[in-house]
């Protein structure tokens, strides 16, 4: 007769803070397996041009790879949206920037939904035509999908959205001219409708005739829009304290004979809209207070087993916070080959990372890692003998060894 299990498998993204998960035990002839489910963080910050991850979801594939070789995956929209395109992976986590920083710091914590309520703010700039297109969409998300889109509302005033390049950083970024008004039709969606996610449409210049557009259909330089799209989602996410991401409204592009595939995505169609429905329809709810964890399902920062950025992106709040942290340290990884226009590298920074040359390593990387093994014990000659620890001094007296 076949041996027992010992225990039941603890079901996905179980934790408490009072009560933390027990851990898998399978019994067999051979072994015993007793190890916590293994989480990763994968960052590409938006709006800095990077190599991988700077256009319409091409780190998507990434994200996909990775997510077959961790138990749980926390990343964020710049990495999951691809405009028209989307794709579902059941145990990665789906979680704006802002709130990423803070869960990193260790001052939120993540608590996995099977739904949310979706509502959808749109910019009173849209006209009436692009209006009735997403609209559209949001409808076909709900019936072809089975989406929980619950409503929409429009600003009492058009957002104005503005962008532009910063000069000193390289990266885009930018403001809504009246951030008051979004900030009213989100109230209105939170407190009328009881959403507990929010997906901004904005309206956004049109402007298909600058270098830079011509440059990121070409798969070359940074998105334009995607600084200010931070700027939206993190005003709505900072000040709810819900999920929250944001699809531009914009006129269709004049078509293109010589469209890189990084940038295809965002040419299919009138509308951004469908990936950050599919993103925040199980997005995971913030857990601000510690009061409010106690005793329910949740994932800390200390949760975290390693984390992947571009090697030059290492500046953010997110990454210093883990790369700081003294509790359970996440190994992180930085991939050469993902270049943006920053050079914020961890030996400028000041603490110690995992360089690899692309996310091929890295995905190895973390399957080293996951399996308990150093991953330089898959490289040629990379484990040296084995060194002795220095002399202990007691009492002012040397003790050798």
């Amino acid at each position: 007769m076949a041996a027992a299990a010992l225990m039941s498998p603890t079901p996905f993204f179980r934790r408490s803070l009072t009560q933390r998960p027990r851990p898998t035990i399978s019994c067999c002839s051979h072994s015993f397996k007793f190890k916590r489910q293994y989480t990763s963080v994968m960052i590409v910050p938006t709006g800095i041009g990077a190599a991988i991850g700077g256009y319409a979801g091409d780190a998507l594939p990434v994200a996909r790879a990775l997510s077959t070789v961790v138990d749980c995956l926390i990343t964020h929209p710049n990495v999951l949206n691809a405009a028209m395109l989307y794709w579902p992976m059941p145990n990665t986590l789906y979680v704006e920037g802002y709130a990423l920083d803070r869960f990193a710091e260790g001052l939120w914590a993540l608590q996995p939904v099977h739904q949310n309520r979706v509502g959808i703010v749109l910019d009173a700039g849209i006209e009436e035509e692009l209006r009735i297109r997403h609209l559209q969409v949001a409808d076909a998300a709900r019936a072809s999908l089975g989406l929980p889109v619950i409503e929409y509302t429009v600003t009492d005033t058009p957002l104005e959205v503005e962008k532009w390049i910063d000069p000193e950083t390289g990266k885009s970024t930018g403001r809504i001219r009246h951030p008051d008004s979004l900030i009213r039709a989100v109230w209105n969606l939170v407190n009328r409708s009881k959403v507990n996610a929010v997906a901004v449409v904005g309206r956004f210049p049109d402007d298909d005739d600058t270098d830079d557009v011509d440059e990121y259909r070409l798969g070359m330089g940074v998105d334009l829009l995607a600084g200010v799209e931070a700027v939206i989602s993190h005003l709505v996410v900072k000040e709810f304290k819900i999920p929250c991401a944001h699809a531009p409204a914009m006129s269709p592009l004049t078509m293109s004979l010589s469209l890189s595939p990084k940038s295809a995505a965002e040419e299919i169609g009138y509308t951004f809209l469908p990936c950050v429905l599919a993103g925040l329809s199980n997005a995971p709810q913030y857990l601000v207070n510690s009061s409010e964890s106690i005793g329910r399902d949740f994932i800390s920062a200390s949760d975290v087993d390693s984390v992947i950025l571009p090697r030059d992106a290492c500046g953010g709040d997110g990454t210093l916070a883990f790369a700081r942290s003294t509790k359970n340290k996440p190994l992180i990884i930085t991939v050469e080959e993902n270049d943006t226009v920053l050079n914020d590298t961890a030996d400028k920074l000041g603490f110690e990372t995992l360089q690899v040359s692309n996310y091929w390593e890295a995905i190895g990387v973390v399957a080293s890692h996951k399996a308990g093994i150093n991953p330089f014990s898959l490289r040629r000659n990379k484990i040296p003998n084995i060194g002795c620890a220095p002399s202990m001094h007691v009492n002012g007296h040397t003790i050798t060894r």
